[in-house]
């Protein structure tokens, strides 16, 4: 990996990448996706995750299956909404309503933060470089929910391609990841 690049750079080149996907594609590999999760951790019941959900028109992958497989494991799920400025974590249930906000994303109605202590956050994101600097779409609330005193056990990205080039412009704010998990591979970035 010698090849650096800014991360408009980056964000133009995997949005054009993701885009080629045929929907089959993009559910083939997100199940390849959740059977690396599965593979990699061995999640219990009652265990907490706050999971992204998809805006299928970007091709992001499919969460919905995760969301399905952690509901019939009993595992508590929590999702992200964005409140002005902020992004809240609010947990789901299988009967629970949503609303398309104004950036297009599907949350829930309520806005009830859980403020709990969380076992994984999967997070969305168009790139990561080897060493879990992730290129989102540049909103920042990732970031910014990362660095609240929150207990976050692992940072996990999911994403249907492996780390190439690095990232020309890291600062200091970005809050690195604890892995990708990719259709082929885990990647730790907590182990040096």
């Amino acid at each position: 990996m010698n090849l650096s690049l800014t991360k408009k750079e980056l964000r133009t080149i995997y949005k054009e990448k993701r885009m080629a996907l045929s929907q089959d594609e993009v559910h083939f590999l997100s199940q390849k996706i959740l059977d690396q999760f599965i593979l990699q951790f061995n999640i219990i019941e009652n265990q907490k995750v706050n999971i992204f959900l998809s805006i299928e028109k970007l091709k992001e992958v499919n969460t919905q299956i995760f969301i399905d497989y952690f509901f019939e494991n009993k595992i508590r799920v929590f999702v992200p909404k964005i409140q002005g400025e902020n992004m809240i974590s609010v947990e789901i249930f299988p009967n629970s309503e949503f609303e398309i906000n104004d950036w297009g994303i599907k949350e829930p109605i309520s806005n009830i933060d859980a403020n709990v202590e969380l076992d994984y956050v999967l997070t969305p994101l168009l790139y990561c470089d080897q060493f879990g600097n992730r290129v989102g779409y540049g909103k920042g609330f990732y970031d910014s929910f990362f660095s609240r005193d929150l207990k976050i056990h692992k940072k996990i990205a999911l994403n249907f391609f492996s780390p190439n080039e690095g990232i020309a412009d890291v600062f200091q704010k970005d809050v690195a990841l604890d892995g990708l998990i990719t259709p082929s591979e885990y990647i730790d970035f907590t182990v040096k």
